[in-house]
């Protein structure tokens, strides 16, 4: 069934989780008609889908917020993923967003077609807008291990992602294959309440210690009371985490690393068995691979009832995992082995202008021009698409920043300075070469293995300091873009 004709400026926004809802309040501000698709039943994206035993963000969640919502409630310096989950929640109903919200209603084709863009979803429902951001995210897709034997366990499997609930693990064999922040926050949770816990670690980590912090009633009602107070402490660490860490990661050489890889060493010699030390300690550079914070994580290993297991999977049986011809007998088998960080849209079928199809350029690896539009893609953009900074920024304010790029060039053609908005392929090919040099000299080309890496071993973040970000972002240039 196909809708009625959308006003000129209307605008399809694909995802509901944090840059959907932020899209859809600043689409609601400008005074835009806009629909927000959602395939799942309420708003949240990666908090909505990950609720695994000790969930929680790990950057401060005095950062990890909207700059117009900032949340005095906050229980925790870095809060339980539910408490997140319940924050954006919270904002898009304050904000009225729901009701633009189509819920259950994945978008499953976006085509370009006579200066608009037409949207099919998987109801069959056929809408045309003239600007599609998509907000879909980078971790939603869960990536399954190709190990033999997986589908043959007979007890419950399944991915941290996908934690089934009904399964009560208290006193019984649990299995973990992987050790990235997901496997060590749940190693930490669950350690205590089974009855053993065989963790199947691949590659050591680099644990960063942090103290765990409470906030008192009498904090948070001081946050609450006193808006300054809670700007200036948002100011502050955003500040102090975009010249710090954001700017040390983008130097393979940095001194700043050197200092946090020393406190990681110093939180490893916590650990009081040697080989049990040295199964820990890793073979890289800190901030190679994505760093994991932990308070607790070296507590929970050095308990009588966790095993880490550092020999390959041989094979996976139906009472348990097989390596180097060892059988470990399991419960229950979890699966911490991370998401498809090169799916963003697909699968749905994105096609721009002549019948290019989105997946045949992106067929080698995802790229984007400032990490939000792509040539042949016109009035298409993507909040925290590829390239983007994963590694090193708060998403919340990259978002942010990303969104009022957009508004300006979607302003750009409401003024006539463009016929539409497509990047040029001469602009596109400029900053991605650029890019590409530049992130041979970041640290996660350091010589490890790791998400940040495309299929070339070379790193796909945002290769950039901060404060590039923030001027590229800050005004567009509108020479990169065709004039039709």
């Amino acid at each position: 069934m196909s809708s009625a004709k959308q006003p000129t400026n209307s605008f399809a926004v694909i995802g509901a989780g944090m840059s959907g809802v932020l899209a859809g309040i600043k689409l609601k501000e400008a005074g835009h008609p806009f629909t927000i698709f959602e395939k799942a039943d309420r708003v949240g994206g990666t908090w909505r889908e990950n609720t695994y035993p000790g969930i929680a963000c790990d950057v401060p969640s005095h950062i990890y917020s909207y700059s117009f919502e900032l949340n005095p409630d906050w229980s925790e310096f870095t809060s339980p993923g539910a408490e997140v989950q319940e924050y954006f929640e919270g904002v898009s109903k304050r904000y009225g967003i729901d009701e633009h919200i189509r819920f259950n209603e994945a978008v499953i084709r976006c085509t370009w077609m006579d200066g608009e863009w037409e949207i099919e979803t998987e109801k069959g429902h056929i809408e045309r807008v003239r600007w599609v951001i998509a907000a879909t995210g980078i971790l939603h897709h869960p990536k399954y291990p190709d190990i033999d034997g997986l589908d043959t366990f007979e007890g419950p499997m399944f991915h941290t992602a996908r934690w089934d609930h009904d399964i009560d693990i208290a006193g019984k064999r649990i299995g973990l294959i992987g050790t990235g922040s997901s496997g060590v926050q749940i190693t930490a949770a669950v350690a205590p309440e089974v009855e053993n816990l065989t963790v199947f670690q691949r590659t050591a980590q680099w644990i960063v210690p942090n103290d765990r912090v409470v906030y008192t009633e009498e904090e948070k009602e001081a946050f609450r009371t006193d808006a300054d107070l809670l700007q200036n402490l948002h100011n502050e660490m955003s500040t102090a985490f975009n010249d710090g860490f954001a700017t040390s990661v983008i130097d393979g050489n940095s001194e700043l690393l050197d200092g946090i890889q020393e406190r990681c060493l110093e939180a490893l010699d916590t650990v009081q068995d040697e080989e049990l030390k040295e199964k820990l300690r890793p073979t890289y550079k800190a901030a190679c691979k994505r760093l994991v914070v932990s308070h607790n994580f070296y507590d929970a290993v050095q308990r009588d009832n966790v095993d880490i297991i550092t020999e390959s999977i041989d094979r996976i049986e139906p009472n348990g995992v097989v390596t180097e011809g060892e059988l470990h007998e399991l419960d229950v088998l979890v699966l911490a082995t991370g998401f498809h960080v090169d799916a963003f849209m697909r699968p749905m079928n994105i096609t721009g202008r002549n019948g290019i199809d989105l997946d045949e350029v992106w067929k080698d690896w995802p790229s984007a021009y400032l990490s939000i539009a792509v040539p042949e893609f016109p009035n298409f953009f993507m909040l925290n698409g590829p390239n983007s900074p994963v590694g090193n920024f708060s998403l919340i304010q990259t978002a942010e920043m990303q969104f009022d790029y957009v508004l300006q060039i979607v302003n750009h053609v409401n003024q006539g300075d463009l016929d539409i908005a497509v990047v040029s392929h001469e602009a596109f090919e400029r900053f991605d070469a650029e890019r590409y040099e530049a992130a041979k000299g970041t640290v996660w080309a350091t010589g490890c293995n790791s998400w940040y890496l495309d299929n070339n071993g070379v790193p796909f973040a945002w290769p950039f300091p901060f404060s590039r970000f923030r001027s590229e972002m800050e005004s567009p240039r509108l020479s990169d873009y065709e004039k039709v």
